[in-house]
């Protein structure tokens, strides 16, 4: 399979992580390095986060845990092998400046800060139109 970045293929953007629908808080993909990844969602009136078309603080920590999944999930399939699966193993510190509401496109920007025996450390930044809506630090750990 042959992918190229930016991309919404949302069959392969779900093909690197392991949560599947009705629990896919991601659909894009717009930079990744090694210590980096850009990630992409927008938010619909049916996402089970979503009450009274505000997207909850939970989904947004999903969202962030599930763009770091994206980051190892295509990491892997660079190096054509099969994603691992992985969890939260804690969050640090999360900030909410704004809950979004439906219809909002959400970018997020996982930076790296150390990663060692399935143990990733990351800063995550999400925004909607350039401004930074919320911000956290969290351990994601591989199984």
């Amino acid at each position: 399979m042959e992918i190229s970045l930016p991309t919404t293929d949302q069959n392969f953007v779900e093909s690197l992580i392991p949560q599947k629908f009705p629990f896919v808080m991601v659909n894009g993909i717009s930079e990744y390095s090694e210590e980096r990844l850009a990630s992409g969602f927008t938010i619909k009136e049916d996402n089970i986060f979503v009450q009274e078309g505000v997207f909850q603080a939970s989904g947004l920590i999903e969202h962030q845990a599930q763009s770091v999944a994206l980051h190892t999930g295509y990491k892997f399939f660079l190096l054509g092998k099969e994603a691992p699966t992985g969890y939260i193993g804690a969050i640090k510190t999360f900030e909410a400046k704004i809950l979004p509401k439906t219809g909002d496109q959400l970018v997020s920007e996982v930076k790296i800060i150390n990663e060692m025996m399935g143990v990733t450390l990351v800063e995550i930044i999400t925004k909607i139109n350039g401004e930074i809506i919320a911000k956290s630090e969290m351990k994601t750990v591989v199984k």
